[in-house]
């Protein structure tokens, strides 16, 4: 029992150190800022001080819990639907995991709302609860859609053994061409919508997802076709938002 709560003791002081050191050059950074160029005291340094331990609390648990829960579990279903041999259930199985982990996702149902209220500022849409409500939602509903699109694509990519350059050139060609003809107040709200891709509950799960298959898969390099899915799914919710947008 005393080793094994030394054990735990040491793990835990791990984590917060590693925690530390990848806060530590956004600590200083702003401390740099605040002190010497600003030449100014930090307003409520006291709650400063207790959000700053929280959040290396948060990002050391974080991490912990992305290495003990989503990777495995993440990789185990990709492994386990692979071994089944059904392609339209792999297919369905990737369209729900990337609408499912967009649809939830925080950074998401941040920007849409954002997004609704400056629409309805703007006159873009009825400046009332309900259509923000709506538009906010009907933005949501998009992005997710089309992760699970993108992952589809993307796990059709990794059975096929497709070079994943194609995709990404054609992708950004189409939104260049997309581009020009969505109205400007879509624009920016879809190339920003591409970075909910990339935060806290889609990553882990995409990434696994396509090492899983990549693994499991004979002839696929997990380092070669396992990575990919991130940006695919980056890139997608720019072209089905821009057409949003033009619909909408």
């Amino acid at each position: 029992m005393p080793q094994l709560l030394t054990k735990f003791r040491y793990g835990f002081l791990k984590l917060i150190i590693d925690a530390l050191r990848d806060l530590a050059p956004v600590i200083i950074v702003i401390g740099f800022f605040q002190i010497v160029v600003l030449q100014q005291p930090f307003p409520n340094l006291p709650s400063v001080l207790v959000g700053v331990v929280c959040v290396i609390l948060g990002l050391a648990l974080f991490v912990q819990g992305l290495e003990m829960g989503l990777f495995p579990i993440g990789e185990s279903l990709a492994i386990a639907m692979t071994r089944k041999g059904s392609l339209v259930g792999l297919l369905a199985f990737a369209f729900m995991l990337g609408f499912g982990t967009t649809v939830a996702e925080p950074a998401l149902i941040a920007v849409a709302a954002e997004a609704a209220d400056i629409a309805g500022q703007a006159g873009a849409i009825n400046n009332t609860v309900e259509a923000k409500a709506s538009y906010a939602f009907g933005l949501r509903m998009t992005v997710a859609v089309s992760v699970g699109v993108a992952l589809v694509v993307g796990v059709f990519r990794i059975l096929v053994g497709w070079p994943i350059q194609y995709f990404i050139i054609g992708g950004y060609l189409l939104v260049i061409g997309i581009t020009v003809f969505a109205p400007p107040e879509i624009v920016g709200i879809a190339y920003d919508s591409g970075g909910v891709t990339t935060s806290t509950i889609t990553v882990p799960l995409v990434t696994a997802l396509g090492v899983g298959l990549a693994t499991t898969i004979k002839g696929r390099n997990p380092l070669l076709d396992g990575f990919g899915l991130i940006a695919i799914a980056s890139l997608t919710p720019i072209i089905f938002v821009l057409v949003f947008g033009i619909i909408a």
